[in-house]
């Protein structure tokens, strides 16, 4: 498996248990549509939140935030909306991101940033 592969699997493992840790229920993780996929598919009370993972080694180029660019956005977009409606989702549904920053074996940084919107 490729570095930025191994970085992006420790980064998701860490932001599963950090949700998990905060009292969120996994539903799904990497949950895949076509060509579009989402990290972490959880509970927070009523609300169902979609959560992207983003994972750096480093802050050189910016945020691992940053990464989630227009077309991103509409990807992201385009899976939720078919998880919803093939899930028949009735509850509130919100957007997280979280962004980690650090290297397998170092303790990261972790940023959950709540509700983001994607338009």
């Amino acid at each position: 498996m490729a570095a930025h592969n191994e970085l992006g699997k420790w980064g998701e493992e860490l932001a599963a248990e950090f949700v998990e840790k905060q009292g969120y229920e996994i539903l799904e993780r990497d949950w895949k549509s076509g060509h579009h996929d989402l990290d972490i598919i959880a509970k927070d009370g009523g609300s169902l939140v979609i959560i992207e993972v983003k994972t750096r080694r480093n802050r050189l180029f910016g945020s691992p935030e940053e990464a989630i660019d227009y077309k991103k956005r509409l990807s992201l977009l385009s899976a939720i909306n078919h998880y919803v409606k093939s899930h028949h989702v009735k509850s509130p549904v919100r957007f997280d991101v979280i962004s980690i920053v650090g290297t397998i074996g170092s303790t990261p940084e972790i940023d959950h940033i709540k509700d983001v919107t994607l338009n």
